[in-house]
């Protein structure tokens, strides 16, 4: 797929005119990551911003005691590291794959040239604005859902409607994916099989449509 289709198909740029999405389609360069591999390190420079077009990366941080602090679980059509185009230009955080994923990357000196286009920055900004209320829309949503609906609202934006699924993420990942520890995630789905309702063994998981 041509990379301004895939731009088009984005929700972050879908206020971007044609003609913005094309120029910056110019300057993405296509990226493929295996599963667990680093994208990049807390305190690396940072020379790119990402688009994540496939897959699922996870961001986190490291403590001083070595403990690895999950902060987002990015998933397809979102872009992340734009803090070092107007902040640092350094990641403050870590970037794996947690699956085979594939992304569209930015380079940071041509984006910033694009951003001279008066036309280009004001759309832009307008993207950035949006993002920056559906992150408020999200704290709503982790502080008024409990955990078990957080993560049949989880499994259903990653696999739709099903019977039988095969997940490629582990259990701790859905539970740092949805706000919870997997010692709370564990509690709920052992609840969840008592009910007939969700059935989690291995990787595959089968749920009841009928409940």
């Amino acid at each position: 797929m041509e990379k301004a289709d895939i731009l088009n198909q984005i929700q972050f740029f879908e206020d971007l005119s044609g003609e913005s999405r094309n120029v910056l389609a110019g300057i993405c360069i296509p990226k493929q990551l295996k599963k667990k591999e680093i994208l990049f390190l807390e305190g690396d420079k940072g020379f790119s911003v990402y688009i994540l077009t496939v897959g699922i990366i996870q961001l986190y941080k490291t403590s001083p005691e070595g403990r690895e602090i999950v902060i987002k679980v990015v998933k397809p059509g979102e872009m992340f590291a734009e803090v070092i185009l107007f902040e640092e230009n350094r990641y403050p955080v870590s970037a794996v794959a947690l699956v085979r994923s594939k992304l569209l990357l930015i380079p940071k000196h041509q984006f910033t040239c694009l951003l001279e286009n008066e036309k280009f920055r004001i759309e832009f900004i307008g993207s950035m604005m949006k993002k920056m209320r559906y992150l408020a829309d999200q704290i709503k949503y982790l502080t008024s859902t409990d955990v078990e609906e957080r993560l049949l609202m989880f499994l259903k934006e990653q696999f739709g409607e099903f019977d039988e699924t095969v997940c490629q993420l582990s259990k701790k990942d859905v539970a740092a994916a949805i706000g919870t520890t997997p010692e709370t995630l564990s509690r709920i789905l052992l609840r969840l099989k008592k009910e007939g309702v969700l059935i989690w063994e291995g990787s595959k998981i089968s749920r009841n449509p009928g409940i």
